[in-house]
């Protein structure tokens, strides 16, 4: 059995929330091949992940309805569909490398089961659950909100990404890209605060914070571009 132990705060720090019940979180980890037939129901990640699915799914409906004042009904569950699929689930699992924290029994330890889309997916969807009912709706919405979010643009309705707007934008006007700098970093280190400032040449420099510096960047370029009227604010 490929058994990691129940230590994992490597993993609390980059998903950015401290288990108060880390059991939890092993148990979110924790695929059937790992567990005895008579135990698997209470001691893997199955019924997690059937919450975490519900969890996600409203969030990201929530999230949509937001960010998308002007789509349609139709817009938005192609979208919700896009964000909520498996290989999305998967992908956001990579990002947070959650592959070598997995416990797996051997068979599918031997057989890559840290890298499948399938796994991932559904250990992703079982953390969202357990981080629920350790925490309650505010943590996991700030969790899909700012793992997931950065995926809005890849599911067809949402406007371009910011970043890369506002560098098509100042490279139109014959300017360096921007820089993005980070100037703060508050909280400790499961739950980290950056401050990045944005700095353009011919104009007055912007800050904007956020969970992580990706999604910090993110928001200052966001923001600078409605300030420049280049984008409308989100209603």
């Amino acid at each position: 059995m490929s058994q990691r132990g129940k230590g994992h705060g490597k993993l609390e720090a980059r998903l950015g929330y401290k288990f108060a019940d880390p059991e939890l979180l092993n148990r979110a980890l924790t695929h059937s091949s790992a567990i005895s037939p008579a135990r698997r129901v209470a001691q893997s990640y199955q019924r997690l992940e059937f919450l975490g699915d519900r969890v996600l799914g409203l969030v990201v409906a929530d999230m949509l309805y937001r960010r998308l004042p002007k789509a349609t009904e139709g817009d938005l569950s192609r979208s919700l569909n896009a964000l909520v699929r498996k290989e999305t689930c998967a992908a956001v699992a990579r990002d947070l490398d959650i592959g070598p924290d997995l416990n797996l029994g051997d068979s599918e330890a031997r057989t890559g089961g840290a890298e499948k889309d399938a796994i991932l997916g559904d250990v992703m969807e079982a953390v969202i659950g357990a981080i629920y009912i350790d925490g309650g709706l505010g943590p996991a919405y700030e969790l899909v909100e700012r793992l997931f979010g950065g995926h809005v643009n890849e599911s067809g309705t949402e406007r371009a990404d910011a970043k890369t707007t506002l560098q098509e934008w100042a490279q139109g006007r014959g300017l360096e890209p921007p820089a993005y700098v980070e100037i703060d970093r508050t909280g400790p280190d499961h739950a980290p605060e950056f401050t990045i400032a944005i700095k353009l040449s011919g104009y007055s420099e912007l800050t904007a914070t956020g969970p992580s510096k990706k999604l910090a960047e993110h928001k200052a370029a966001e923001a600078f571009l409605v300030r420049e009227r280049v984008w409308q604010a989100a209603s």
